[in-house]
């Protein structure tokens, strides 16, 4: 066991059972010695090292390990990488999209999908033990085939500076920029590219939340064209900015992206910027969405946006 132990931590906590059985294991010594000391059977054929928590990054590299020419790709790749996507509403972990050249059937957790493509040199990286597309060919990728909001959430995740978790206080750098998205993009499979160009051109590096980036979508499809991250300056206080303005009306757009008031620090700092709000001779009236009205709700804060304009100007 001292030998399977060493190679599991080489590959990061995952043991293949066809590794063991050429190092002479039988499988059903193999079987019953991993169960006696507590390994965790990953996927048929794989195992976990005991106190390895099998979650989905470790699932994807036991499936990596058993199929290193499957790549992680398109949405798969962006969680692997850290870039935030579309929230899907389902409490179920989605599927993995993978890519490869090569004709494969390999069972594949529910949803999951492998997309057929060349992947040149230079294409594909290593995260914590995760062969992936890169950053910049994993966004052409997205623009070409994923929804038009699901690929700019992701792009404008990926080029702007934000919070990586659920703390506001500590921002993260962007991951690359419009300029390096556009040359993956047309260095791409020509399949999507005038689509990918399209969404591309959409994208503002200004956003600041997968749900502001939804919203924006949806108040200019009304044919509404406010300010965007614009920078106001209440009474006696420090310089703000506002997700969207409509500045000649004087009416502010809050959009509240959940993930980062999770506690009553955070509810803190949200009533003291209300108040700096209410405190600026610029803006009459302030509407504040949730990241559930954007996603469920966006006709009823499309007209809630109209008649607060309405008001203003009568």
């Amino acid at each position: 066991m001292i030998a399977l132990t060493a190679l599991a931590r080489r590959q990061r906590g995952v043991l293949l059972t066809r590794q063991a059985t050429d190092m002479g294991w039988t499988p059903a010594r193999l079987h019953r010695a991993l169960k006696r000391d507590g390994w965790t059977q990953v996927r048929h054929g794989s195992w976990a090292e005991p106190g390895l928590v099998v979650d989905r990054t470790v699932r994807l590299r036991a499936l990596q390990l058993a199929h290193p020419r499957l790549v992680a790709s398109h949405r798969t790749a962006a969680w692997v990488h850290g870039i935030e996507l579309l929230l899907s509403g389902s409490t179920e972990e989605p599927g993995l999209e993978l890519t490869t050249a090569a004709n494969t059937s390999v069972a594949l957790p529910p949803r999951s999908r492998v997309h057929r493509a060349a992947l040149p040199e230079g294409a594909t990286a290593y995260v914590s033990g995760i062969r992936v597309t890169t950053v910049t060919r994993t966004l052409a990728d997205l623009l070409r085939s994923s929804s038009r909001e699901e690929a700019l959430v992701a792009v404008e995740s990926a080029v702007s500076i934000r919070p990586p978790g659920t703390d506001p206080g500590v921002s993260r750098p962007a991951f690359t920029h419009l300029g390096a998205i556009a040359a993956a993009l047309e260095a791409g499979p020509r399949r999507g590219l005038r689509t990918g160009r399209a969404r591309l051109g959409l994208a503002d590096r200004r956003s600041g939340s997968p749900a502001e980036t939804v919203a924006r979508l949806h108040i200019h499809e009304a044919g509404l064209h406010p300010e965007p991250q614009a920078q106001v300056r209440p009474l006696g206080g420090r310089r703000l900015s506002v997700d969207f303005l409509f500045r000649a009306e004087g009416v502010a757009v809050e959009i509240e992206g959940y993930a980062y008031h999770g506690d009553r620090a955070a509810h803190d700092r949200d009533v003291r910027r209300f108040n700096d709000l209410a405190l600026c001779q610029l803006i009459r009236r302030t509407l504040r969405f949730t990241a559930m009205d954007v996603y469920r709700r966006p006709e009823a804060m499309i007209e809630d946006i109209r008649r607060a304009l309405t008001l203003a100007r009568g």
